[in-house]
């Protein structure tokens, strides 16, 4: 997390699960974004395999959900998002995106801070 902006920070929470986060700051800075769910468009056979599941809207809905249907794992920490294995790009259209901000969820201190991002709409392109 504490490594340039850019790239892919993997960690185990609950000695279980792996979250996704992109790295965004400075050298050193310690900044990331988590990427807490998404809506699959494509892939969607792969990520039922990997979730062993066939609900779409159950395949993403957490940050561990997301890393077991994408595939992601601690070997990941590290890559660019740029040209690596995992690579997350612009819109399609190059606009820009439509960002929604709300309080955060499901925690008591600092609740009320609004940290919660959303990107709307399904013109973003990544590989993975």
């Amino acid at each position: 997390m504490f490594k340039r902006g850019g790239l892919a920070y993997v960690y185990l929470i609950y000695g279980v699960h792996n979250c996704f986060n992109v790295t965004s700051g400075i050298q050193g800075s310690g900044e990331a974004v988590l990427i807490r769910a998404t809506e699959p468009l494509e892939g969607i056979e792969l990520m039922r395999a990997n979730r062993r599941m066939v609900k779409p809207t159950d395949l993403c809905s957490g940050p561990g959900k997301l890393c077991q249907a994408f595939g992601i794992d601690r070997r990941h920490n590290g890559i660019s998002l740029v040209n690596g294995e995992i690579q997350v790009l612009s819109r399609v259209d190059g606009s820009k995106p439509d960002v929604s901000v709300t309080k955060r969820i499901g925690i008591t201190s600092g609740a009320d801070l609004r940290r919660r991002f959303a990107v709307k709409g399904s013109e973003w392109v990544s590989r993975c």
